[in-house]
């Protein structure tokens, strides 16, 4: 059998958004004091995982939380991935009020060039591909945004991606949506390009 390799996919820590909208892709926006607690977190709780390789959404929120986790993994280098970047929606700039409207379902009667959850998925499971053929028996950090990660959850379980049971997370074992600084594992135990990973959600202590 081959050696198990797991991808970590961490959801950035909580962002200053102190105008309220939905900042999407839009450059700048920083993790707030709390999100940078929340990194931290994350970070002591990947302290004793011994990270092969380390990449992140190419917007700032991202690459600070792995900054943080990378503090305990300096012999890694931060690689920039597109494949992880937050969603491209129609939405980006529009006040928060809009999405909370829609119950945050970016999608629904929305077509292209933005995207959909199958988009998504697809993105993330090249990035899969890639992370076990280039560190295959190792961990992979991979911090992203939440909607990648809650559809490539249901992807895992066997789910349909998409907007219907992103409404209806009971069958996902979390609690609510995936918080921000938390860690989902999937871990791969073959060598099957078919293969449903086992998946782990994790929320780190934060006091």
């Amino acid at each position: 059998m081959p050696p198990e390799t797991t991808v970590w996919l961490v959801r950035h820590g909580y962002v200053h958004n102190p105008k309220k909208v939905i900042y999407g892709r839009l450059p700048r926006f920083r993790l707030s004091e709390r999100g940078v607690q929340e990194a931290r977190a994350a970070a002591r709780m990947m302290s004793e995982t011994a990270l092969h390789a380390a990449y992140s959404s190419p917007l700032l929120r991202a690459r600070q939380t792995a900054r943080e986790i990378l503090a305990y993994h300096p012999q890694l280098r931060l690689r920039r991935s597109p494949l992880l970047n937050e969603v491209f929606t129609a939405f980006e700039g529009q006040p928060s009020q809009v999405g909370e409207n829609r119950r945050d379902d970016y999608y629904t009667g929305v077509g292209p060039p933005f995207e959909q959850p199958a988009n998504i998925v697809g993105r993330v499971l090249a990035f899969f591909e890639n992370a076990r053929r280039r560190h295959a028996g190792k961990n992979v950090l991979a911090v992203t945004h939440g909607d990648i990660i809650l559809f490539t959850t249901l992807w895992a379980r066997g789910l349909a991606p998409s907007p219907e049971n992103k409404a209806d997370l009971s069958a996902l074992g979390f609690n609510g949506y995936p918080a921000t600084g938390s860690l989902t594992a999937f871990t791969f135990r073959t060598d099957s390009p078919h293969e449903l990973p086992d998946v782990r959600y994790l929320l780190p202590n934060r006091s």
